[in-house]
């Protein structure tokens, strides 16, 4: 039991009462509920265009203990990355090192160095050097995301997507098939290369646009490279850790991208342009959709010009002019967040439109997930059945709850089917001396009526057994991807990161705008409130 109590200042602000407490006895649903109210007046004021409560209230917010504490709850014990270590080696802290750290905490425009982790060299030209930020950082850049986002959540286009409270990549993947399901169109899909390596930090700032200290904290954390170009998002199987502050601040920078980009082919400016280009994007990865070729290539001119005055530009290899039904310089179709989206022809009796579209896994999405199963059979060539099935389980588990909602049976059959010869192989090293029977029988058993379930049995009974992909999908034709569909399939699911336990916060859709989302505690939160 923790004794370290802490004496919190007077505040104005109802978020910073005086108190004495100790971290396992704080009330986190009063916390939450004491932000949350802050940000709901924040979100209002930049609605309105009220920039002077805009800021009065954002700088209450980063001064209350509540915002301090909840900043501090999400990089110690909220956030997947809470584990590793910054520059200072600090993994973790114990309560009254969480107690000082949220009574410390402050935007005060410093910075410490940030630890670099070498990417592997198959990888390099892929991926810049991981760095990984201090725990007071980490800290630092929750607080401030918490007093931004609320603003910026009001000012957003409707298809950014990219992590936005109640925003997910099937959201983003919806508005895809939303765009493109009447009329096939070009495509430009854009990548941005190391967005803050080179990214001028007064240009950022200017178009944030926020506190004299907020920014100062920024262009410390730009020029520390605190604020790292990593990738966003990451397949299923990947290091899934909070990005910190970045996604917010590319968010930011897309939207000034978007809203120029949309007063350049708005009629006034253009006069025969019958309908705008759709930009929709998730983080730094974009996608332009138009039925004119000249107008998809005018945006990428346009695009590349403006990213470039931001001190920023395209990645050549990932940007590429596609079609969505026809061959465009030898391809058809486009990935997108792991998704392949293209077209094809049918005839008029399967479609008014004589096309369907399809979204499955992309290729390459497939093969990493086989490579992944493939790396943990090959390091576990010793193990027991046993281990190997609760080490296989969570990565089929991610991987299906990511790509079922809009894969076929076809498709999880087959990698399921590729999984089962890797086994195969595996059980045959093993037991090297037994015959190709014998291992089948020990390894594989008939369970509820499905054969060569890949499971242990103990005096009868199935103790462990491997998932099957093609079991997490309801639907058994191959998706062609109608609305209700997708209005069935993923909004039900949707949002998963958005949906705490009892004492988080949620959020709600804003039922004025439908494009916007508006913070709301939880249900549980509102009845003591």
């Amino acid at each position: 039991m923790w004794n370290v109590k802490v004496q919190v200042a007077m505040n104005k602000s109802k978020t910073s009462l005086k108190t004495t407490v100790e971290w396992k006895d704080i009330n986190w649903r009063t916390l939450e509920r004491r932000v949350f109210k802050l940000q709901k007046r924040i979100y209002k004021a930049a609605e309105r265009g009220d920039n002077k409560a805009v800021r009065r209230l954002q700088k209450t917010l980063a001064n209350s203990w509540s915002a301090k504490a909840l900043a501090t709850r999400k990089v110690t014990q909220d956030n997947k990355g809470k584990k590793i270590a910054g520059i200072d080696g600090i993994k973790w802290l114990n309560s009254p090192q969480k107690i000082q750290l949220a009574q410390t905490l402050k935007l005060n425009g410093k910075a410490k160095a940030a630890r670099q982790i070498e990417i592997p060299q198959d990888e390099r030209k892929e991926k810049p050097p991981f760095k990984i930020p201090t725990l007071e950082d980490r800290a630092k850049q929750a607080l401030l995301q918490l007093a931004l986002e609320p603003e910026w959540e009001a000012k957003f286009d409707g298809n950014s997507y990219g992590k936005r409270p109640k925003r997910s990549y099937h959201d983003a993947i919806e508005a895809i098939f939303s765009a493109i399901k009447q009329q096939p169109k070009y495509v430009l899909d854009a990548d941005l290369s190391q967005c803050f390596d080179t990214i001028t930090p007064e240009k950022l700032l200017a178009k944030l646009n926020s506190l004299p200290k907020f920014r100062r904290q920024i262009k410390t954390w730009l020029k520390s490279g605190l604020i790292d170009s990593a990738k966003f998002f990451e397949y299923p199987e990947g290091t899934a850790q909070s990005r910190g502050i970045s996604p917010l601040l590319a968010n930011i920078v897309l939207h000034a991208l978007e809203n120029d980009l949309k007063r350049k082919f708005s009629r006034q400016n253009l006069g025969m342009v019958p309908q705008l280009p759709d930009m929709i994007r998730y983080a730094d990865d974009f996608v332009i959709l138009h039925p004119d070729l000249n107008t998809v290539i005018k945006c990428k001119e346009f695009i590349a010009q403006w990213l470039s005055e931001m001190g920023l530009n395209l990645k050549p290899e990932k940007t590429n002019i596609t079609h969505t039904l026809n061959n465009h310089q030898g391809k058809t179709g486009f990935d997108f967040l792991g998704f392949k989206i293209k077209q094809f022809k049918v005839s008029k009796n399967l479609s008014s439109q004589g096309f369907k579209t399809l979204i499955t896994p992309s290729q390459k999405a497939q093969e990493q997930h086989l490579k992944a199963i493939h790396k943990v059979i090959y390091d576990l060539s010793n193990a027991s059945q046993e281990s190997l099935i609760r080490k296989l389980n969570p990565i089929i588990q991610g991987w299906c709850q990511y790509y079922s909602p809009l894969c076929s049976t076809e498709i999880l059959a087959k990698i399921d089917h590729l999984i089962q010869i890797k086994l195969m192989r595996w059980g045959f090293r093993k037991h090297n001396g037994k015959s190709k029977a014998w291992v089948i029988n020990k390894y594989w058993n008939t369970v509820n009526g499905d054969n060569w379930v890949f499971s242990q049995q103990e005096n009868g009974a199935i103790t462990e057994k491997l998932m099957r992909h093609h079991r997490q999908v309801k639907d058994s034709h191959v998706n062609r991807v109608e609305r209700s569909q997708i209005s069935h399939q993923l909004k039900t699911r949707n949002h998963v990161s958005c949906i705490h336990d009892k004492n988080h916060v949620t959020e709600e859709r804003n039922e004025v705008k439908i494009s916007r989302s508006v913070l709301k505690t939880s249900s549980s939160g509102d009845r003591i409130a």
